[in-house]
């Protein structure tokens, strides 16, 4: 069963492309299941069926795993399955008729319009500094950027002229993003004034630099934000993520479709991007309960 295993990361590694961080949750996951299987005398996958499948769920219950949890183990073994039937391994998927646990519904934090306009005000653009760490807020802003991917943009990856940027996001996944007048016009400061009294003649190929033209780092980001956050009198816990839902959460607001918000965000699965309508439908509610006369 380790040779499936090792065949189904293989196909995730090479095929999909997933992180390495993802790539070592499914193996811990899947090694957790075979330890499972063994233990009850199994020892072909094939004998894996649904009762199976049904009685290593409620022994993750019964072990204390929350159900967030449980649901991740279950999508994990779907994966498997699903590969395990695409490669006739298998001639049935015993994962089909399993429904996720109730995870309650999280909606990520995100902070209003007029939260982020504060936010961007922070930075004091007459310091080389600040008009860096001012272009860098509005472009994270601007195209929902991760915050790997914020620190990570190199200076020929950006097109000022056609407004967008080139992202390397999660698993290796290039995707083009959109950034507005407002980042455009910031960034073109920063490039022409700020960037090159930071470097002080050294060389460096990322927008974005620090001491000694080193890339800004995720920790020196998140510092610089903590800060601006603080000055700005915003009361709620941010972090860059926070930034990153508000961008989703904005677009739909403002009547975006959900599809163009997935792409822009670099989601692999549209499931992932759905989490946001429902802000935007708290959203809706609240507009209706103001605005309508029987609201």
């Amino acid at each position: 069963m380790d040779h499936f295993i090792d065949q189904y990361i293989q196909y995730l590694t090479i095929e999909k492309g997933l992180s390495a961080n993802t790539i070592e949750s499914y193996q811990r996951d899947l090694c957790r299941f075979i330890d499972f299987l063994e233990y009850n005398g199994i020892k072909d996958i094939s004998e894996s069926d649904t009762t199976v499948l049904l009685k290593y769920i409620i022994e993750m219950r019964k072990e204390g795993l929350s159900a967030r949890s449980r649901a991740r183990h279950i999508v994990t073994l779907r994966g498997f399955f699903r590969f395990l039937l695409k490669e006739k391994i298998l001639t049935s998927d015993p994962t089909e008729i399993i429904d996720l646990p109730k995870t309650g519904l999280h909606l990520p934090d995100f902070l209003s319009v007029e939260d982020i306009g504060l936010l961007l005000k922070m930075p004091d653009t007459r310091t080389p500094k600040g008009v860096r760490d001012a272009s860098m807020l509005e472009l994270l802003y601007a195209a929902g950027l991760r915050v790997s991917e914020l620190i990570s943009i190199q200076l020929g990856t950006v097109y000022l002229e056609a407004g967008f940027v080139r992202v390397l996001g999660k698993g290796s996944k290039e995707r083009v993003v959109p950034i507005g007048a407002f980042a455009r016009e910031s960034i073109e400061t920063y490039i022409h004034t700020a960037r090159p009294l930071l470097l002080k003649n050294i060389q460096s190929k990322y927008l974005f630099v620090a001491r000694a033209g080193k890339p800004m780092t995720r920790q020196g980001f998140w510092k610089l934000l903590k800060k601006y956050a603080r000055q700005a009198g915003i009361q709620k816990k941010i972090t860059p993520h926070s930034i990153r839902h508000s961008f989703a959460s904005h677009l739909l607001e403002g009547g975006a479709d959900l599809r163009s918000v997935q792409i822009m965000l670099g989601h692999s699965d549209i499931s992932t991007t759905q989490i946001y309508t429902h802000v935007a439908h708290e959203h809706l509610v609240n507009m209706h309960r103001k605005y309508h006369p029987r609201g």
